[in-house]
């Protein structure tokens, strides 16, 4: 069976967890999720730690991507998930109107992005973005979809960035 499949989820105070025939859904502090399970997947509460099994040994790798799928939405609805973007490049701008993001990117227009049920947007400063939600995988997609608007370039590095990555140079041409 999967090493990852085997390992139980602790669930934290505050934090329930409900199992239905075919929706496992998460409580917490900070919201609430939920996703469909297969029918041969069981997932049982033993001493406040999630444990989940399956009878098929063809089934091993679909439970410890559950597993895996159910551990995030613990730590999102009890902790949270951010990720952080940079504007590098002269008179690029991050602003919030209300709930919508207004990007200055160079372009001739500013980029308005409305930000989805359960994401939070926030602007520490003009050039910083931070996006924050208890949803992973909806964190990731809206902070790709941000940078989409103007991915970083090779040979200045201007544009949108997140803030751990590092951009490999390319040398201009020479005469």
């Amino acid at each position: 069976m999967s090493r990852v499949a085997k390992k139980p989820i602790a669930l934290p105070k505050g934090v329930e967890l409900n199992i239905q025939s075919e929706l496992v859904s998460v409580k917490g502090p900070k919201g609430t999720l939920s996703i469909t399970k297969p029918a041969n997947i069981d997932v049982k509460i033993e001493d406040g730690n999630a444990v989940l099994s399956s009878e098929d040994p063809g089934q091993t790798p679909l439970t410890g991507t559950l597993r895996a799928i159910v551990a995030n939405m613990v730590h999102g609805v009890s902790t949270g998930f951010e990720r952080k973007l940079e504007l590098v490049g002269v008179g690029y701008r991050a602003a919030l109107q209300g709930t919508d993001l207004n990007l200055s990117l160079g372009f001739s227009h500013p980029v308005v992005f409305q930000a989805p049920e359960g994401i939070t947007l926030s602007t520490p400063t003009q050039t910083e973005i931070l996006v924050q939600g208890a949803d992973k995988q909806l964190v990731g997609q809206v902070a790709a979809k941000i940078r989409g608007f103007r991915p970083p370039e090779p040979y200045k590095g201007k544009g949108v960035k997140y803030s751990d990555e590092t951009i490999i140079r390319k040398e201009a041409k020479k005469a």
